[in-house]
C-alpha cells in the first residue's frame, strides 16, 4: 500500500494533496484522508456534507501520462467502476451510476466522485481523485435522496477496509487504460447507468425541463439522450442534469 496521511480535519481532501504535490514529488496511489471535512466538494461546486468519522473522506493522487486529454472521461469511469467492484465485495445491493459520477444503491446516492486534472501543455499529466463514501452515517438532514452503507446493509463497515480495496480496484481499471481496453470501460460503465433504458425527466442548463431516455454516453463522458421525436441528442456535463 502506497503512503496514507490522515488527517482529522481539513477544507478539501483534493486541495490538500494538490498543494502537497507542488512541494514534493508524489507517488502514484498517495492517499490523504480525513474524518471530517470543512469544505468537501462535489461536482460543479456543490457541497458535501459528512458527520465527522462516519464516513470515508480521501483523495489519491496519480500521474497520468498515458491518458490522452480526449479521453479524460475515463478516470470518472475508472472511479466508478472501482467503487462499484468494492461495494459489491461489501455485498451492497442495486448499485448504479448516476451519470456522470454519483453511485447510487437501492436509487439512493452513497458516494460522490470529484475528479481534478493537472495538464501540461495540453497533455494530461496528474489527476486527484476525491472521493466521498457515506459509510456508517445514519442521518441526512434535507437530503432525501442520500444513504449511507449502514442504513442499506444494517452492519457498521470499517472505513481503511474499503479505502484499501477501492485503491486495489483503481489499479486494476487503470490497467484497462494502459492497455487501450476502452470499450470494454465504456461497456461496463453504460451498464451501470443509472436510468437506462426508462423513460426520465431531465433538467437542461435554462431550467427546461424534458423527458427521453439514456442511450449512453460517448467517448468524451456527454450523455447520449433519446428525445420524444426519436433523435438522439448528446448533452454535455453542464448542459442537462437528470432527476430522481
Amino acid at each position: 500500500m502506497k503512503r496514507i496521511i490522515k488527517l482529522n480535519a481539513i477544507d478539501s481532501t483534493n486541495a490538500y494533496i494538490r498543494q502537497m504535490n507542488m512541494e514534493e514529488k508524489l507517488d502514484d496511489y498517495t492517499v490523504v484522508m480525513t474524518k471530517f471535512q470543512t469544505q468537501g466538494r462535489g461536482q460543479l461546486g456543490t457541497v458535501w456534507h459528512s458527520q465527522e468519522g462516519k464516513n470515508l473522506m480521501f483523495s489519491v493522487f496519480k500521474r497520468i501520462p498515458f491518458v490522452p486529454s480526449e479521453h479524460a472521461f475515463y478516470l470518472s469511469i475508472v472511479t466508478a467502476l472501482a467503487i462499484v467492484k468494492t461495494l459489491k465485495g461489501f455485498n451492497i445491493p442495486k448499485l448504479k451510476v448516476k451519470w456522470p459520477n454519483d453511485i447510487l444503491s437501492e436509487n439512493k446516492k452513497i458516494c460522490g466522485i470529484l475528479i481534478e486534472n493537472v495538464l501540461y501543455n495540453n497533455q494530461m499529466k496528474e489527476t486527484i481523485i476525491g472521493i466521498g463514501l457515506n459509510v456508517n452515517q445514519t442521518e441526512f438532514e434535507n437530503l432525501p435522496q442520500a444513504s449511507s452503507l449502514l442504513l442499506i446493509s444494517g452492519r457498521v463497515h470499517d472505513t481503511e477496509e474499503l479505502l484499501h480495496s477501492i485503491i486495489k480496484n483503481l489499479k486494476h481499471y487503470f490497467s484497462f487504460i494502459k492497455q487501450g481496453k476502452y470499450e470494454s470501460l465504456l461497456s461496463k460503465y453504460e451498464n451501470l447507468l443509472f436510468r437506462k433504458d426508462k423513460p426520465s425527466t431531465f433538467k437542461s442548463a435554462d431550467g427546461t425541463l424534458f423527458t427521453g431516455l439514456i442511450q449512453g454516453i460517448t467517448q468524451t463522458g456527454s450523455l447520449k439522450i433519446l428525445l420524444e421525436d426519436n433523435v438522439c441528442k448528446e448533452f454535455e456535463l453542464k448542459q442537462v442534469s437528470l432527476l430522481y
